[in-house]
């Protein structure tokens, strides 16, 4: 997918997930909707700073830069979201794009994709577009209601991560 594609799954996972996290019409899901959108498109973004430098689509597209983002906010305490915007970034390459990604650069330069994808300029790039995001919020509904609650408070789990390897 393109800029805008990323862009515009980001905004409205941003928004799908602020209802799904604060399910009503009231000041707390805006307030929500507020405060993970900017994190979550800076994450949707991100990988595709590999266009500057780099192999776009493998130095930035990988497992192992996704596992940074997750871990970032249990170590550091902060960029709670920004991880939803790479995960989502990486499933809108591998399903809606007909390349796919380098998922275990740099051990593999190998690219993973699936053939349910369009190309970049095609005509029908922000309908895929639409509908990967729809499933991604569905799939994130379901952790959300039956795994685990996506509005944890990571500074907590920083806490007791820090304190237990002496930081």
């Amino acid at each position: 997918m393109n800029k805008r594609g990323h862009v515009l799954n980001a905004l409205l996972l941003a928004l799908g997930l602020g209802f799904v996290i604060e399910p009503n019409l009231g000041m707390a899901t805006a307030r929500t909707v507020a405060e993970i959108t900017v994190p979550i498109v800076l994450g949707a973004l991100f990988p595709d700073v590999d266009t500057a430098f780099g192999r776009h689509r493998k130095t930035l597209h990988s497992l192992p830069v996704l596992g940074i983002f997750l871990a970032y906010p249990i170590v550091f305490g902060n960029l709670q979201y920004v991880w939803i915007g790479v995960l989502t970034h990486y499933v809108l390459d591998v399903v809606g794009s007909r390349r796919g990604i380098a998922l275990f650069h740099p051990l593999s330069d190998t690219e993973y994709g699936m053939p349910t994808g369009v190309t970049t300029s095609s005509k029908y790039a922000d309908l895929v577009t639409v509908i990967v995001t729809a499933v991604e919020l569905a799939v994130f509904w379901a952790i959300h209601t039956y795994v685990v609650t996506l509005d944890l408070d990571v500074s907590a789990i920083a806490s007791e991560a820090a304190a237990g390897i002496g930081i």
